[in-house]
């Protein structure tokens, strides 16, 4: 029974990532550039991340995320404050940011996690969202230290729910003390509406105050 138990299990694991790699394969990206000026390397570096990290982000997080992504430079509007964003499979990408801030070319990381995100309305806290993002541009991007980009290092001032890098730093410590998967199962529980934040006791042995306090008293991470 062991044996046959060791095999059905064996059998839906090559099915699972059978079924991923097909779907990777099928990655395709369509590039709307509105505005040439910024150059070929833009258009370049944003479809080399994608193509490198999003199957990865797939087989971490989501299988059956979406597979025809878009990306947007928008260019429309030069008095807007927006960076970037992520709605359906389609990103967004501010052409006065880029500007700006040529190197900053994994926001693309931080967006196509939105995409792999797919959260239902009202999942959750928009600050578990973000900090997911950033969390997995901090663990998965490929020019944040170029771009002058990293996680934000811990202040009296802080909190949990400030969002972004603060809590993806958060995540990132609570992680590494309490455990490997927080993060994965965060995003599951969020995907699928089951998050609360009764779920920290379980996933970690302590209350969300609990885990603040004590990273606040020791942020280290090493």
């Amino acid at each position: 029974m062991k044996i046959f138990k060791h095999a059905v299990f064996i059998t839906f694991l090559f099915m699972a990532f059978s079924n991923y790699a097909q779907k990777a394969e099928k990655i395709s990206i369509e590039y709307i550039d509105g505005d040439e000026s910024l150059g070929i390397k833009t258009e370049k570096t944003f479809k080399k991340i994608i193509k490198k990290v999003y199957p990865q982000l797939m087989k971490e997080y989501n299988p059956d995320a979406v597979t025809n992504l878009k990306v947007i430079i928008d260019n429309s509007d030069k008095k807007s404050s927006f960076v970037a964003y992520a709605d359906g499979n389609t990103v967004t990408v501010s052409s006065e940011w880029m500007h700006k801030h040529p190197e900053d070319f994994d926001l693309m990381t931080h967006e196509i996690m939105h995409l792999i995100q797919a959260y239902p309305h009202n999942a959750g806290p928009g600050w578990i969202t973000e900090g997911i993002a950033d969390y997995v541009r901090d663990k998965y991007g490929l020019n944040n230290k170029k771009a002058g980009w990293k996680l934000t290092g811990f202040q009296p001032s802080h909190h949990y729910t400030n969002s972004y890098r603060i809590t993806a730093r958060f995540l990132k410590w609570t992680e590494k003390k309490y455990n490997k998967e927080l993060v994965k199962k965060l995003d599951f529980l969020m995907r699928n509406k089951q998050y609360s934040d009764d779920q920290w006791k379980k996933l970690t042995g302590k209350e969300l105050q609990e885990l603040w306090e004590a990273y606040s008293k020791n942020p280290e991470i090493s």
